[in-house]
């Protein structure tokens, strides 16, 4: 059997369509009806699930102005990281009504904790699930923390090379978590399609033999998608209101009608794979008769030898297989053979 996780009831693995998570991440741009407005959307988009990020500046970061504390280049040049942090984190108040909101709309909520603090709170909220960012995914002791909740685990692998995925997925189990996946990632924001190296899906999927999908920066769908084909049972993109909206994460974020699109062709693209299976498929049916059979295309008279003259390989397929041609031609009729009629082996002799 398959490996697959179960969050909220749901199947997650290559026997089930992909699980699509809308990461709503800062998006929400510090405003509560802009975090509910994407919760709905993302509902109405088909999605499975709806991420937060629980953290506060202090949690994640130093106050300092360190060079080291500064980024450099990229979508956030020059801000340092508490100011970055201040400005997208999700004030913890919010959640309570986030989830009861989803929880509403019947979208599941779960959210990336950064410290153990987040994982109580989330606790607090009965959250069903918990997803390590893939910045965190050497944290081995924030893993194991939340491992012991006892909730199903996701693990993004962005910059985690073959060893700290191992040593991750190691202190997940450690820490008591019976039902993990991982996501193959690339932590650049946006990141080009040229980076993403699908091929390597697969290979996790041996290594691990864990439930295995994509966390997407690419700025439109044809990546996700591609991972379906390559086994990717879980997607998750960052979703957005408004692309144009000037948040953090805004400008590398799908738009409501993006997300639709996404939900529908990972699906599509998942049925489309199925099972190795060479049997004539139902939507054939009707147009076996329309193959290519042998025709009598001249008036045969019994006793009259067949020639390639007289018979051909034509369409449609009621007659003798065109493979038999080489048979037939030398063959004597037993009765008359109209043209345009089908050849039988009992009318030859």
């Amino acid at each position: 059997m398959n490996p697959f996780i179960s969050i909220a009831g749901r199947k997650i693995g290559v026997d089930h369509y992909p699980y699509i998570i809308a990461e709503l991440s800062a998006n929400h741009n510090g405003k509560l009806s802009t975090a509910l407005g994407i919760i709905e959307a993302a509902k109405i988009a088909g999605a499975d699930a709806v991420k937060l990020q629980t953290y506060t500046a202090d949690t994640i970061t130093l106050n300092s102005d360190a060079p080291e504390f500064k980024i450099k280049g990229g979508l956030w040049n020059g801000r340092s990281l508490y100011e970055l942090y201040l400005e997208a984190q999700m004030p913890w108040e919010w959640h309570a009504p986030l989830f009861e909101y989803a929880r509403k709309l019947g979208v599941t909520i779960f959210s990336s904790p950064f410290d153990n603090t987040a994982v109580d709170l989330l606790e607090s909220l009965n959250t069903p699930a918990y997803k390590v960012a893939s910045f965190e995914a050497v944290d081995l002791p924030l893993i194991k923390y939340i491992a012991s909740t006892g909730k199903p685990m996701i693990i993004s692998t962005g910059m985690a090379d073959t060893q700290e995925i191992a040593e991750a997925i190691e202190a997940a189990r450690e820490g008591g978590c019976k039902e993990l996946a991982i996501l193959h990632c690339v932590s650049g924001y946006p990141a080009p399609a040229h980076d993403y190296n699908l091929r390597t899906i697969p290979d996790m999927m041996q290594r691990h033999g864990l439930v295995t999908g994509l966390s997407d920066h690419t700025l439109d769908n044809t990546t996700a998608i591609t991972s379906v084909a390559l086994g990717a049972s879980i997607i998750e993109k960052h979703f957005t209101l408004d692309r144009s909206g000037g948040g953090p994460d805004d400008s590398f974020s799908l738009e409501p009608a993006e997300l639709v699109a996404l939900c529908r062709d990972s699906k599509t693209a998942w049925a489309a794979l199925g099972m190795v299976d060479y049997g004539r498929k139902s939507s054939e049916q009707g147009n076996v008769k329309f193959r290519r059979s042998l025709y009598a295309v001249e008036n045969i008279s019994k006793g009259e030898a067949l020639t390639v003259m007289n018979v051909r390989s034509v369409r449609p397929g009621y007659g003798l297989a065109p493979k038999y041609l080489e048979a037939v031609i030398g063959k004597v009729a037993l009765v008359d053979i109209k043209k345009n009629t089908p050849l039988r082996f009992d009318d030859l002799g």
